[in-house]
């Protein structure tokens, strides 16, 4: 089934711009992650090919909003500059704490997507399609990050907690403005 114009509703718009608000996001906290740490450390190296699969999301998000005629989130330019602040942040504490900021946004983000697969139901396959390709990579990175040992970043908790935080006044902003 291929969507068309008129099939649209509020609460798959809403969730096109939230994703990729999101999308956007991520592709900017890893621009931040990258400023500081280069492209040459193993850290460095998967966040770069993390980095890759976030900017193709946003892609495939960009898209929908143009071919859908979605509003994009009022809040990019935020994002923006937040997205890329976040990431430098984590990445000049270190390694460990860029891949502890990966492993909370990604936590969120997993949920997030769940939320969305069972509020989609059958009602967009094209949309839920990704969701669900995009939610297994999410964890890829969620999984890649714990590896490279963000739990042993430090104050892991608090950091992991509030980035969390962070991540769902951000998605409730967003779905919204």
């Amino acid at each position: 089934m291929t969507w068309k114009p008129g099939d649209r509703t509020r609460a798959t718009d809403s969730m096109i711009r939230v994703d990729q608000a999101g999308e956007y996001g991520a592709t900017r906290i890893y621009a931040g992650q990258l400023a500081i740490m280069g492209h040459r450390s193993p850290a460095a190296r998967s966040i770069a090919g993390m980095a890759l699969q976030e900017e193709r999301h946003r892609q495939f998000f960009d898209r929908m909003i143009a071919e859908r005629g979605v509003r994009p989130t009022l809040l990019q330019p935020i994002w923006n500059v937040a997205g890329f602040a976040l990431g430098a942040v984590t990445a000049a504490i270190g390694p460990k704490a860029a891949m502890a900021c990966t492993a909370a946004v990604e936590t969120e983000i997993d949920k997030h997507y769940a939320d969305q697969l069972v509020e989609l139901g059958d009602s967009d396959p094209e949309l839920s399609a990704a969701v669900v390709d995009f939610q297994a990579e999410e964890l890829e990175h969620k999984e890649i990050a714990l590896a490279s040992g963000a739990e042993d970043a430090p104050a892991y908790p608090l950091m992991s907690a509030v980035i969390r935080a962070g991540c769902r006044v951000a998605i409730a902003a967003a779905k919204r403005i």
